[in-house]
């Protein structure tokens, strides 16, 4: 039986707006429960249906419930004691031919190559790539740059990539990595210490029922991107 998502009703915008003004246990307590009804319930939704468009379009990307991260906030390190984040988010790992997308855990797989779908009131979000990747899988991006460019700008100047998210982009070194040339033609993308894209998400497409499709057919532009990064080997 198909899962089914209504959209995100628009108090699920004015919750985030008084947690941002109101970050504190005391006033997130007693509205646990409408913080379950407004937001992660609809985001469990929301993932479960997304991961059933990815398998109809053959989207190598895993979506479920276990998708969303968590409200809370690791504070451990940090000097903003705020216990809960002002958003919520999804990541959505590689996983071709079916296979488990590894690693399970929320925290390791934003390492890795996936999708990510990020709900805040005037700053939805949906991207991809791979975010702070370990640097055996940093240094396969750039050894692909400078052994296969043709390949790497077949898929990041695709035309329906470039329309739907315009570049790949993240941080960046000030300047080449040692062991590639100062005037490579491709010294921006080198240079990347991220390999990321993503475009802003309005609060009517984040209302919206059809959100799922949305995603879909922004990820779906996005496989080119996702290929390449996915055949990297350390």
């Amino acid at each position: 039986m198909a899962t089914s998502f209504a959209g995100f009703q628009p108090e699920s915008l004015h919750f985030l707006i008084e947690l941002a003004l109101n970050n504190d246990r005391t006033w997130f307590q007693p509205r646990k429960a409408e913080y379950e009804r407004l937001l992660k319930e609809p985001l469990e939704a929301l993932c479960a249906v997304l991961g059933e468009r990815f398998e109809a379009r053959g989207i190598p990307l895993q979506a479920d419930v276990r998708s969303p991260f968590r409200i809370y906030r690791d504070v451990r390190f940090s000097k903003d004691k705020s216990p809960y984040k002002t958003h919520v988010s999804a990541s959505f790992p590689w996983a071709p031919n079916g296979a488990p997308a590894l690693p399970r855990s929320r925290s390791e797989s934003v390492h890795h190559v996936g999708g990510y779908f990020h709900f805040e009131p005037d700053e939805g979000y949906v991207g991809g790539g791979m975010w702070h990747p370990e640097r055996p899988l940093l240094e396969a991006w750039r050894t692909t740059v400078a052994t296969d460019a043709p390949r790497v700008h077949a898929a990041i100047d695709n035309r329906a990539f470039v329309k739907e998210f315009g570049e790949v982009g993240g941080d960046s070194l000030v300047r080449v990595p040692p062991g590639y040339a100062k005037d490579d033609p491709n010294a921006e993308l080198l240079k990347l210490k991220d390999v990321t894209f993503g475009r802003r998400v309005s609060d009517d497409e984040v209302l919206s029922p059809d959100l799922p499709d949305i995603l879909a057919d922004a990820f779906a532009k996005a496989l080119p991107v996702f290929r390449v990064l996915a055949s990297l080997r350390p």
